[in-house]
């Protein structure tokens, strides 16, 4: 028997029940890995509510964890009991030990820990390919990140002031824009306070951004499209005040002849040559110290409901790993 959290029905965190399950032996493709950390995402919350439907009801929650791999099916080849491995982007995580398809697994590097990898790979792979394959950042480019005090947000700050852009960031309260700064921010931008839209333009001198990643959704729709210079991008990439709702297209010609695009890390990470690409780089930005990890808040599995509260109502910054 191992622990896992179900959801049998859609609803708020109290639909978060902690049951135990008997776990079948791994399938021929699949690996049984024993969780170490186990990452705490927004799009844990969408599966919860039901904005992203679940593939079967009920079902465990959960995109990434890192392990030790205790088991191994017939067919699987190149992973071996023993390892040290992580995963992102296949549902279940949220559970002492569980199957994997072997597809989706990587080796960690031996300078990672489980605590690390299960922090950064969803919000590190998804700043990958927002900053290398949605937008190419490049030296002199211009990009504003809303909610750059939290876990996605501050690896963007730093990856993409390593690549040379000027960051501009927003934040909600004085602390996160004091941790925003501390990520690397050249400005930040309480929103609580301010009219981020004029202070880009004050900031940029009405030159505005190239780019926009916004991961915080309807509450920062449409005004974020006043923040882009003509031909620019709008990337939305989350939903964490809520989703945007359909839009007149004509808006993007309004505002200069803008781009939109809302790219997810499922079709990214589906190729494996993609997807491996995608875990070097970032794990090659930890080790040489492009971005810098602060360690995560740790918090027991069974608390996770109390996670989930926290979460949604925007009381986390940095990452948040569940110990089973």
């Amino acid at each position: 028997m191992v622990k896992v959290v179900r959801v049998a029905a859609y609803g708020g965190p109290e639909v978060l029940k902690f049951e135990d399950v008997v776990l079948a032996p791994p399938g021929p493709n699949e690996v049984r890995v024993q969780h170490k950390a186990i990452g705490l995402n927004y799009i844990d919350t969408y599966f919860r509510s039901g904005l992203y439907p679940a593939p079967v009801m009920p079902f465990t929650p959960g995109q990434e964890a890192a392990g030790v791999v205790t088991a191994v099916g017939s067919a699987v080849k190149g992973v071996k009991v023993g390892d040290h491995v992580g995963y992102v982007g296949s549902l279940g995580a949220y559970a002492e030990e569980r199957n994997v398809p072997a597809a989706v697994l990587m080796k960690l590097p031996k300078t990672v820990k489980f605590e690390t990898a299960a922090a950064i790979m969803l919000k590190g792979l998804t700043a990958e390919y927002l900053l290398f394959r949605t937008f190419k950042v490049k030296k002199g480019h211009v990009v504003l990140i809303h909610a750059a005090a939290g876990g996605t947000g501050s690896l963007l700050v730093q990856w993409a002031r390593s690549l040379g852009a000027t960051v501009i960031g927003t934040a909600g309260s004085p602390e996160k824009v004091k941790l925003a700064k501390k990520h690397g921010c050249h400005h930040v931008i309480d929103y609580s306070k301010e009219d981020f839209p004029a202070r880009v333009k004050e900031i940029t001198k009405g030159a505005l951004c190239d780019v926009v990643y916004d991961g915080v959704g309807k509450s920062t729709f449409p005004a974020s499209l006043d923040c882009i210079k003509p031909f620019g991008m709008f990337v939305s990439f989350g939903n964490a005040s809520g989703a945007v709702e359909a839009f007149d297209l004509g808006l993007l010609s309004k505002k200069g002849s803008l781009y939109t695009t809302r790219p997810t890390l499922v079709t990214h990470v589906a190729n494996p040559k993609t997807f491996a690409a995608m875990a070097k780089r970032l794990f090659g930005a930890v080790a040489d110290g492009t971005l810098k990890i602060a360690a995560p808040t740790k918090m027991p599995l069974a608390k996770v409901a109390e996670a989930h509260v926290a979460l949604q109502g925007r009381q986390t910054t940095g990452s948040t790993v569940f110990i089973p």
